[in-house]
C-alpha cells in the first residue's frame, strides 16, 4: 500500500490527498511530501516556497491568486480546523467558476492539492490554526489578485461562522464577474 491516498475532487486537477499516519503510545509519524509518490500519482510539481500562517476563528483568508504568476499549492493544517476552497479560474474548464471545499485539520491530516488557475481561500473553525503550504512558484505582492469571498455567482457553501473576520484587502475584493479574470 501506498504512502498516500490521492483522490481527485469533482474539479479535474484538483486532489485531496490523505497520508498513512503511523502512530504508538509515543505519537505518530506521517510523510506529508514525497516527490516520488506525488509523481506516480501524476503530480509532477517543483515546489519552491513553503509558508505558514496562524489565525483565529473566523478568520478568511482569500479568495486569492496571483494574475502573471499563478501558483499550485498543497495544503494543510497542523493546529486546528479549516474550511478550505479552491475556485477554478481557469478559461477553457468545463467547471470554470466553480468550487471545491474539504476540512482540512490536525487530526485528519488531510492536504489538498490546487493547481495553477485556482483562487484559494480557507476559514478558521477552531479557535486557533495553524496552515502551511507548499508553492511552485514564488510570492509576487504586486501580482495578487482576489475576489470576494460571497461572491453569489460561486455560491460557496461557508459553514456558519457566528464573525466572519476579513483582511481589509480581503473586503473590497471584486466578484468573478467584475475581475474578468481567466487562466
Amino acid at each position: 500500500m501506498g504512502k498516500f491516498i490521492f483522490t481527485e475532487t469533482k474539479i479535474k486537477d484538483v486532489f485531496l490527498i490523505e497520508p498513512s499516519v503511523y502512530g504508538d503510545s509515543r505519537g505518530y509519524f506521517t510523510e506529508t511530501y514525497n516527490e516520488n509518490d506525488f509523481r506516480q500519482a501524476g503530480l509532477d510539481y517543483v515546489f519552491v516556497q513553503d509558508n505558514q500562517s496562524s489565525s483565529r476563528k473566523g478568520v478568511l483568508r482569500g479568495l486569492h491568486f496571483q494574475r502573471r504568476h499563478p501558483q499550485t499549492k498543497l495544503v494543510r493544517v497542523i493546529k486546528g480546523e479549516v474550511f478550505d476552497v479552491a475556485v477554478d479560474l481557469r478559461k477553457d474548464s468545463i467547471t470554470y467558476g466553480q468550487w471545491v471545499g474539504e476540512i482540512l485539520s490536525e487530526e485528519n491530516k488531510k492536504q489538498l492539492l490546487i493547481p495553477r488557475g485556482f483562487a484559494h481561500g480557507f476559514l478558521v473553525l477552531s479557535d486557533y490554526a495553524e496552515f502551511v503550504y507548499k508553492c511552485d512558484d514564488f510570492y509576487h505582492p504586486e501580482d495578487e489578485g482576489g475576489i470576494i469571498y460571497n461572491d453569489s455567482s460561486i455560491s460557496i457553501e461557508w459553514p456558519d461562522i457566528e464573525e466572519v473576520i476579513l483582511s481589509e484587502k480581503d473586503k473590497i475584493n471584486p466578484t468573478l464577474d467584475e475581475l474578468k479574470m481567466m487562466f
